[in-house]
């Protein structure tokens, strides 16, 4: 499931284009589509989206800004592209 939770998150915010963000939920929702499946892998899909990030290819959003996916990350994010600024 990790591979498939990390290819979601790259085609989603291919898709979404240049200094656009997605819902770490819009990737959960994709996957899991059952009325609240989804909920089950939120956890899965924030540790797929810091991995990315620590690979350098997609940022994690706090606020609109990014943020150190090395550091502890609370709280509601988005995500992007790597190196697409709004």
């Amino acid at each position: 499931m990790t591979e498939a939770i990390e290819q979601e998150i790259l085609r989603q915010t291919a898709e979404r284009g240049p200094g656009k963000s997605i819902c770490p939920s819009e990737v959960a929702r994709a996957l899991a589509p059952e009325e609240d499946a989804w909920r089950r892998l939120m956890g899965q899909v924030r540790a797929a989206a810091i991995r990315l990030a620590r690979q350098g290819k997609v940022e994690v959003l706090r606020k609109g800004k990014p943020v150190d996916p090395d550091a502890e990350i609370r709280g509601v994010i988005r995500l992007r592209i790597a190196g697409e600024e709004a």
